[in-house]
């Protein structure tokens, strides 16, 4: 048995544990673009990270939420003269996002210790799994700062730590999925080594970033509405800026012309990485190729479908769930590009 692979470790168990929480922060991701396309992440105005899992159970519980949140600008400008009924629909939301969040926390953390106290972490993964729930905690603190953020002067979470918030679960998401592809390949070979991340491999990621960054801008902006005729927006090919005296960077991330702009053009940057990405990998992971390929040209019809449908929910939630799946095809493929370049010369 390899020094990697004592002989009470449980590589196929703990791989199969992983895909099972990244199947968790998918269905999360999708839960907390409905939230965003809802309005609904600020009706919950206190974080109680115990007790704030019992949602209101009588009429002077939902009154005393009802009243917290009409505190806020919020509720006085985007959901003026919002009656309970229509509150306790937006609260709906965010309290499954928050309990989501909560059942992450403890499907990862508990079998985590459960496979370290038994001693079934194959060598040199016990820190990667801690630095990924690390990540996990990362990610819900900065969806507590993220609300925070718009409870006072704002009627809307700020944008850029919305990004924060977003890239921070598709990053985690990719990481759980890479070591479960890793741990996948030790239970079939003892002697198998993690993938590399190749030189190819990062650029291609580091474009599908900068098109996720965006992404969250567009959602933080609101930046899908400013046109809905494809390709050209409002009858042009480049709309121009909205907002007037911004500075270059102000309007590269603040405007929500030039983000949409850019959100559309970038993505034929990334379908390009990704047809190359794809066509390394074929011959050596057909499957994972056939996913990238899928995933991509999936996202690209539903983004035209939510633009020019002027972001219907259905659309827009559909566009946030295959971008959470080209996440782990793109993971997938660079993965299975890592692995390739440690196959022996025949």
């Amino acid at each position: 048995m390899s020094e990697l692979m004592p002989a009470n470790a449980r590589p196929r168990a703990i791989a199969a544990w992983l895909w099972f929480v990244a199947g968790l922060i998918i269905a999360m991701v999708v839960v907390g673009g409905i939230t965003r396309l809802t309005e609904s992440g600020l009706s919950i105005t206190e974080w109680k990270p115990l007790t704030g899992i019992v949602p209101p159970l009588n009429d002077a519980q939902w009154q005393a939420e009802f009243a917290n949140y009409l505190r806020i600008p919020q509720a006085q400008t985007v959901h003026a003269g919002i009656t309970l009924a229509g509150f306790k629909t937006i609260f709906f939301w965010e309290y499954i996002h928050r309990l989501l969040g909560r059942v992450i926390g403890m499907a990862f953390a508990l079998p985590l210790i459960w496979f370290a106290v038994r001693r079934q972490i194959p060598k040199g993964y016990v820190w990667r799994l801690v630095a990924l729930f690390a990540l996990g905690g990362l990610q819900g603190a900065l969806g507590w700062i993220m609300v925070r953020s718009g409870l006072s002067v704002r009627t809307e979470v700020a944008p850029a730590l919305l990004a924060a918030h977003l890239l921070t679960a598709l990053f985690t998401l990719a990481g759980i999925v890479w070591t479960a592809l890793d741990l996948r390949a030790l239970a079939r070979d003892p002697s198998a080594k993690p993938a590399r991340l190749t030189g190819f491999g990062a650029a291609a990621g580091v474009v599908l970033l900068v098109q996720l960054f965006y992404g969250a801008l567009m959602a933080g902006l609101r930046a899908g509405l400013v046109a809905d005729d494809w390709p050209l927006m409002n009858g042009h090919l480049f709309p121009g800026a909205t907002q007037l005296n911004e500075s270059l960077g102000a309007m590269l991330f603040t405007d929500p012309a030039i983000v949409h702009f850019i959100h559309r053009w970038w993505a034929w940057a990334v379908v390009t990485m990704l047809v190359v990405l794809g066509r390394k990998v074929r011959r050596t992971d057909r499957r994972a190729s056939v996913a990238i390929h899928v995933a991509f040209g999936t996202q690209i019809l539903l983004g035209i479908a939510t633009v020019m449908s002027q972001v219907d929910i259905t659309f827009a939630a559909l566009h946030q769930l295959v971008g959470a799946l080209l996440v782990v095809a793109t993971t997938w493929g660079v993965h299975a590009l890592g692995q390739r370049k440690q196959l022996p010369v025949s």
